[in-house]
């Protein structure tokens, strides 16, 4: 009796059930593995485009040559006319097209300012941000290029001209990520993501069952009638396997795929283990709150999904409306994400990371003032559907 025979009885629940091998382990390692093998090349390169070249004339075929040159984009087809290119992108060929209005050059040289255009598809985020980049790139270098030769024939200097046009020189040094290497910041916030949504379902899943199946009563005798007993029992054996998992997770990053860790790695080992803890216990706070299966999972797997939006993964959490970004407050992944961001690509003193490690360790305090109302439910369970 008490908390030994709740953990034997606990990890004989996790040996009997294959879903708990299926979420516990499968899915957040499957995931992993499967963001890194889907960003291995980092940042990603030659997003197909086409080219609608009306002038045909000497400068457009340069500036064709440019895009050609770029990185980013990779020149798929040669089109006639706007609709084409259109049709293009709608069936989902190209990313975005570029145009070469008529007498382009022609009218460069006469000082008209001919204009450039380019469309892309934003409707996929990265490929359509990666072509306006490229776009971008080679219409503003082109529009330097013309404005230098135009005041050159009209007289100025050389070198005037190339002060003139760029007054100032600009360096570029990304800090934390000296690469633009997109893994290094998607598959730390996305797999993080995954494993706390996992938590958060695994966690209210085995304790409302238990209300469920009338199992609480049974539950709770076995520990002697105390409930943080009945719950230190339960989840040590979830705190084990997830906190191992997510350690692995780690490894696989920093280790096997070099992403740059400036800070210590037992730091992120304590960080992964106290956000999995916070994680139960923000699952353990539903379940009190709601001690009903059906709608105990439907608050976690909700909350958990939009953890991805709300918790500054995608979206600076300063620029969203207070009303939606009070919420991310609530939710354990974004201060294991902040942490991350301090310690493994900053590498700052962990002073500065203090109060996310505290933040994390209230999210426990939390759930245990509620606790009498899972007590409650466990001794008269009433499973509504």
């Amino acid at each position: 009796m008490g908390f030994r025979a709740i953990f034997i009885r606990e990890l004989r629940r996790l040996a009997c059930r294959p879903i708990y091998l299926f979420t516990m382990i499968i899915v957040p390692i499957g995931c992993a593995i499967f963001f890194v093998s889907l960003l291995d090349e980092g940042l990603p390169t030659k997003v197909p485009t086409a080219v609608v070249d009306h002038d045909n004339s000497l400068l457009s075929r340069q500036i064709i040559r440019d895009l050609g040159a770029s990185e980013l984009i990779n020149i798929d087809s040669h089109l006639d006319s706007y609709h084409e290119a259109l049709e293009s992108v709608r069936s989902g060929k190209v990313f975005g097209f570029f145009i070469i209005p008529d007498d382009f050059e022609k009218d460069a040289v006469a000082g008209r300012s001919p204009s450039i255009s380019y469309y892309c598809n934003m409707a996929y985020f990265i490929p359509g941000t990666l072509t306006f980049k490229g776009f971008k790139t080679i219409a503003v270098s082109t529009t330097g290029s013309l404005a230098r030769v135009q005041l050159v024939s009209a007289g100025m200097n050389d070198n005037a001209t190339g002060a003139l046009i760029q007054p100032l020189a600009v360096q570029d040094h990304p800090i934390g990520n000296p690469w633009s290497n997109y893994p290094i910041y998607l598959c730390n916030s996305f797999a993080a993501g995954v494993l706390a949504l996992m938590i958060l379902l695994v966690t209210a899943f085995s304790i409302c069952e238990e209300i469920k199946r009338a199992t609480s009563i049974e539950w709770l005798a076995t520990a002697r009638g105390s409930m943080i007993v009945a719950l230190l029992g339960k989840m040590l054996p979830h705190t084990v396997i997830f906190s191992a998992v997510g350690i692995f997770m780690q490894s696989l990053f920093y280790g096997y795929n070099h992403y740059p860790l400036n800070g210590s790695e037992w730091v992120m080992a304590l960080a992964m283990v106290m956000f999995v803890v916070a994680c139960q216990a923000f699952a353990l706070f539903v379940c009190c709150l709601l001690p009903n299966l059906r709608l105990a999972l439907s608050v976690v797997s909700l909350l958990g999904v939009l953890s991805f939006s709300i918790t500054g993964f995608s979206f600076p959490l300063e620029n969203m409306y207070g009303a939606v970004a009070i919420f991310s407050y609530i939710i354990p992944v974004r201060y294991y994400f902040l942490i991350y961001i301090d310690q493994a690509l900053n590498g700052i003193a962990l002073y500065y990371s203090r109060y996310y490690f505290v933040a994390l360790a209230i999210f426990p305090l939390v759930a245990s003032t509620m606790l009498w109302r899972l007590k409650k439910a466990c001794i008269t369970p009433i499973y509504v559907s």
